[in-house]
């Protein structure tokens, strides 16, 4: 069975097709914001995630700068060079680390759905244009 032409139509049928075309495109519209959403805000917190590990190691390199004052004033030896060693190792790798994860965080922003705002507004171009 084919599908009536547009033109063989009554006025309540051509109603009713653009009621369920409507609520089917906003529907639509609607799961594609919801799943850019989820994806940024996945995006937001692995990038908040690494931020923290990052400044981690910088707390634990601070740390052991500390370490490596007391040592280097109690005795002027080599064990303190060594914690300065370990301590500027530990401030590069947590430097590094928090801004790879500020970075990734960064992509996520704006948080807003970009891609269904803009789709929305094609199809209300559309509508208006077809009106």
């Amino acid at each position: 069975m084919t599908e009536p032409s547009v033109n063989d139509l009554s006025t309540v049928q051509l109603v009713e097709r653009l009621q369920h075309q409507t609520t089917t495109l906003v529907r639509t519209e609607l799961q594609h914001a919801v799943t850019e959403m989820k994806d940024k805000g996945t995006r937001i917190g692995v990038g908040a995630g690494i931020s923290g590990a990052g400044t981690l190691f910088a707390l634990l390199g601070l740390g052991t700068l500390v370490a490596a004052a007391v040592l280097g004033l109690a005795n002027a030896v080599p064990a303190w060079l060594a914690a300065v060693i370990v301590g500027v190792a530990l401030l590069v790798i947590g430097g590094a680390t928090a801004a790879f994860g500020a970075q990734r965080a960064k992509s996520a922003v704006p948080p807003a759905p970009e891609h269904t705002v803009e789709s929305v507004q094609r199809d209300v171009a559309t509508v208006k244009e077809h009106l």
